[in-house]
């Protein structure tokens, strides 16, 4: 819990301080007077005042944040009626100006997303290879002919390295409904397979179900691999050592993890063939698992040792050129794909149920953290995208909401009525309370599932 917390709060301080700087950082360009740069609500626990008079702030609240500027010259608020100079107020900045300004704190998240993904294609991230395990019968995978280890190398053309570029890769057309085309290696030869997506989505809104997994596809698990041994258990005895990897239980070859558990389970105190593959060398192995009573009585065996999957990993590295181009196209596909699902979702073609709200994201925060820095940068720069798209969006109150009533401005010539923006603002506050109240309804409807 204490993970979960942690990691939340530095992921939100982090796209907080990105978000309000942009805002900042463009005011200053425009020659305005920032009054406060705050990062939280509610009453200041730190300050600092700068030489230009802004003080900075962290506040007790930390959901959010806020960029003061002076609006008005004349404002009694302020106390600075006769000490400013001509252009230092926010409201006399142009009308291209004040767009400028607003637009920037969206886009400063953008930016933070593109060196994030930037910096680890230049590092080099591990990830499973795109090989993939037997699909389900009568899945889109399996109609499309896929076996396992297929190893898949391109979608629709664009070369495809590990297992998560492939699902960053089909998670648009699995929305849209698409067909896409497979190229993958298959018994030593390249062959294209046409994978048929239309009604994954309805599928998965109406049961809950990964809509990747509903596809068939699946990463290939790999061989069995022997984590922790125990103090006196069998595989002890038998001389098995941590990192071994299993290539056949008796009859059975290339077990799963499943698969192998069961066959231990089904050998109490019966000797039992393992063949075993340590440090390059293959030799077998003959376990005895010692007999235990399960929690519902039943007689097993056990054999003593942790297991998991040896899964093949593949370093994806790109230069410094090859990680700014797809560092760019990564956050706009994503960014672009978070505006279609928005807008599938206005228009009632896919679920309510995918909006999440803070404890989602807190949840998601403390996993990745505790899985590596790696998964937990890349959750900071998904957040990051879907913070910069959240806030572009036409509604008052937001960004986005300015942003409209700017482009209303050009187009008029003048600023809109008040009355507009009165009104739109009460209506924004109503749509935002309406989305709060179905994400957090989500959030706790996962949570006790």
């Amino acid at each position: 819990m204490l993970t979960t917390i942690l990691a939340f709060l530095v992921a939100l301080g982090i796209l907080i301080a990105f978000h309000e700087y942009g805002h900042y950082w463009a005011a200053r360009r425009c020659g305005v007077r920032v009054l406060r740069f705050s990062l939280g609500f509610g009453k200041p626990i730190w300050t600092r005042t700068d030489r230009r008079g802004t003080e900075w702030a962290l506040a007790a609240i930390p959901l959010g944040g806020y960029v003061k500027m002076v609006n008005d010259a004349n404002d009694p608020e302020h106390g600075l009626a006769g000490t400013l100079k001509p252009g230092e107020t926010f409201d006399e900045q142009s009308v291209w100006r004040r767009f400028f300004i607003v637009v920037a704190g969206p886009v400063a998240n953008f930016i933070l997303a593109a060196v994030i993904y930037i910096g680890l294609g230049m590092y080099g991230v591990q990830e499973p290879e795109a090989i993939l395990g037997q699909p389900e019968p009568n899945t889109p995978a399996a109609q499309a002919g896929i076996v396992a280890f297929d190893r898949v190398i391109a979608v629709n053309n664009e070369p495809i390295q590990s297992w998560p570029e492939l699902g960053w890769a089909l998670m648009d057309p699995i929305f849209s409904g698409d067909t896409v085309d497979l190229e993958v290696e298959s018994g030593g030869l390249v062959v294209h397979r046409q994978l048929n997506l239309s009604g994954i989505a309805q599928q998965a809104d109406a049961t809950d179900q990964n809509p990747l997994a509903l596809t068939g596809l699946i990463v290939n698990p790999g061989p069995v691999r022997l984590g922790q041994i125990m103090s006196e258990g069998a595989g002890q005895r038998a001389g098995l050592q941590e990192g071994d990897i299993i290539e056949a239980a008796g009859s059975l070859e290339n077990p799963r993890v499943l698969d192998f558990i069961e066959v231990i389970s089904n050998h109490p105190q019966s000797p039992l063939t393992l063949r075993v593959l340590r440090e390059g060398s293959r030799f077998d192995v003959v376990v005895t698992p010692d007999l235990v009573k399960s929690a519902d009585g039943f007689e097993i065996g056990r054999l003593g040792v942790g297991v998991g999957e040896q899964i093949p990993m593949v370093v994806v590295r790109q230069g410094l050129l090859g990680s700014v181009t797809q560092a760019i196209t990564r956050t706009f596909s994503t960014a672009w794909f978070s505006v279609k699902m928005l807008g599938k979702m206005v228009m009632g073609d896919v679920s309510l149920k995918n909006l999440s709200g803070p404890v989602t994201i807190a949840d998601h925060a403390g996993k990745s953290a505790q899985m590596g820095l790696i998964v937990y940068l890349n959750f900071v720069a998904l957040v990051s995208i879907s913070i910069g798209v959240l806030n572009l969006l036409p509604i008052p109150l937001l960004d986005g909401g300015h942003l409209a009533f700017y482009v209303v401005e050009m187009v008029r010539g003048r600023p809109a009525p008040e009355s507009w923006i009165v009104t739109s603002q009460k209506a924004g506050a109503a749509v935002l309370a309406g989305l709060m109240m179905v994400a957090l309804l989500n959030d706790f409807t996962r949570l006790l599932s």
